[in-house]
């Protein structure tokens, strides 16, 4: 418009349209266009000047002409939860208005006055979320004093709450801590209490959940994946520093503490059953009152949106472990709160992942599993499986009396009799032990059948141990003949016979 009277006032002044075209920087057939419209409806320069923009273009005809749009009442509020529904999309609903005759309006008409209704609607939101797809969770910021009766020791209880992004369906707990097991117990008893399982769990760069929290590649807590297997859930961690990641829950949580910490406030627990049972009723009330933007409860949107999408649960409780790096002895032993736990020998040495359940302890190299106990609470000793140890620790830890019998008895009687009579010289039996392992080494360098001689010849001479036995095989004393032993007869009495008593 600064162009046209500028036009007119030149025009005015006797310029000629090439002129003026010229110093307005415009087309001559445009010079001539404002000339003859302002001609038409008889505006001077002075006129134009007092008129404003938009008077102006209305006078010369060269505004938008105001065409009147027929608006249908379209109830946008229901289309917005239904457009949440997973596959439900603006055409859609369009098309379904349209077959139903509930409105007779274009698609692109539509599309405008939806995105006019949702600027200006309390419903605005960055993100869209889809049912049964995201569940938000996060600790309060408040904590409830619980005291034990008799210890008088006060436990500052943690509020967990969980919400859906769709509906804003929320649940809360109280817990001992933010610990890890605390932390998905928390969760394990949230689901329940949906009825069901979601997509995928936001939370917030929790140490116990979030081992490390990073903008791109988070890394997750072990035992809080395993979780997430057995539940078939996505873990997604919100951004660092990023709280309208986690908008949903952050609002669950301010009404977490507006409408049931602080009516709490005065109350006195002395236990987690009773805290719970008292979060329980006025969770319910939040649940249940209608929320203004939406014109229905969480309740009921629950109901509607996120409840017919959700997963179903496990058939199997979900058992918890804790995880941790640990590096193999070299007696293949591991440590567990005090109690030593073996691995096959092969990996002494080797850094290893243990599994830490209520009843069990398994350990795992390379993502395999290589040993499994039951969980023992009896400090400073050992839970050793057999197969996990060398051959010859496991020969050593198979040494007794019996067996060392049992092996002489194969040879013949003479070594059996060789071997109990090396048992009763010593005052242990493990002292025994080496002697007779020497023996078995003879047995292996000359043979059963000389070993045998030779402890019949130690026997009739009255020789013990493993180093007359050698001797006797390295001079071969094991193939002469052995004499036999004289026959002992009884003193012959007789009146000629004096006797010994005679000589005192």
């Amino acid at each position: 418009m600064d162009k046209f009277r500028e036009i007119m006032r030149l025009h005015e002044l006797g310029h000629s349209q090439c002129s003026i075209a010229q110093s307005c920087a415009v087309a001559r057939s445009t010079v001539q266009d404002y000339i003859r419209r302002a001609t038409a409806k008889g505006l001077s320069y002075e006129q134009i000047q007092q008129l404003s923009d938009s008077e102006a273009k209305a006078q010369l005809g060269k505004g938008k002409r105001a065409v009147k749009e027929k608006l249908e009442t379209i109830d946008f509020t229901t289309l917005e939860i239904e457009l949440q529904r997973k596959g439900v999309t603006l055409a859609l609903l369009w098309q379904e208005g349209i077959d139903k005759q509930q409105w007779d309006c274009s698609y692109g008409t539509f599309c405008r006055r939806y995105n006019k209704w949702k600027v200006r609607h309390q419903l605005t939101m960055r993100q869209v979320y889809k049912a049964g797809e995201k569940l938000f969770v996060d600790y309060c910021g408040p904590t409830v004093e619980v005291m034990h009766p008799e210890t008088q020791t006060v436990t500052q209880a943690q509020i967990f709450v969980a919400c859906f992004g769709a509906s804003n369906y929320t649940y809360a707990e109280a817990t001992p801590s933010q610990e890890l097991p605390h932390w998905i117990g928390a969760h394990q008893r949230a689901l329940p209490f949906f009825g069901g399982v979601p997509e995928c769990i936001v939370p917030d760069n929790l140490k116990s959940g979030v081992t490390d929290p990073c903008r791109y590649e988070p890394g997750i807590n072990r035992s809080y994946e395993e979780f997430a297997r057995h539940f078939n859930v996505v873990i997604l961690p919100a951004r660092p520093n990023k709280p309208k990641d986690k908008a949903k829950v952050e609002k669950a949580v301010q009404e977490v503490e507006r409408q049931i910490l602080a009516p709490l406030r005065h109350e006195r627990f002395t236990n987690f059953t009773d805290l719970n049972a008292a979060i329980l009723v006025p969770l319910q009330h939040l649940n249940d009152r209608v929320m203004s933007g939406y014109g229905v409860s969480r309740q009921v949107l629950f109901e509607q949106v996120d409840k017919p999408a959700l997963k179903a649960l496990p058939s199997h409780p979900f058992t918890f472990a804790r995880w941790r790096t640990a590096k193999v002895n070299l007696d293949y032993h591991l440590e567990v709160e005090k109690h030593y736990y073996s691995v096959p020998y092969w990996y002494v040495q080797r850094e290893v992942q243990v599994k830490i359940a209520e009843h069990l302890i398994e350990v795992f190299h390379d993502h395999q599993r290589i040993a499994v106990h039951e969980r023992s609470r009896v400090q400073y000793r050992h839970s050793t499986v057999a197969e996990h140890m060398p051959p010859e620790h496991w020969e050593y830890k198979r040494q007794s009396k019996e067996r060392f019998l049992a092996w002489a008895d194969q040879i013949g009687s003479h070594t059996r009799a060789q071997v109990e009579a090396i048992f009763n010289t010593k005052a242990h039996e493990e002292q025994a032990f080496r002697s007779i392992r020497g023996i078995q080494r003879l047995a292996t360098t000359h043979g059963t059948q000389r070993l045998e001689a030779a402890c019949r010849r130690a026997n009739a001479f009255g020789m013990v141990g493993l180093r007359r036995l050698r001797s006797i095989l390295a001079t071969r004393l094991d193939t002469a003949t052995v004499e036999a032993e004289p026959v002992a007869t009884s003193a012959i009495e007789h009146p000629n016979l004096r006797g010994a008593q005679y000589y005192h």
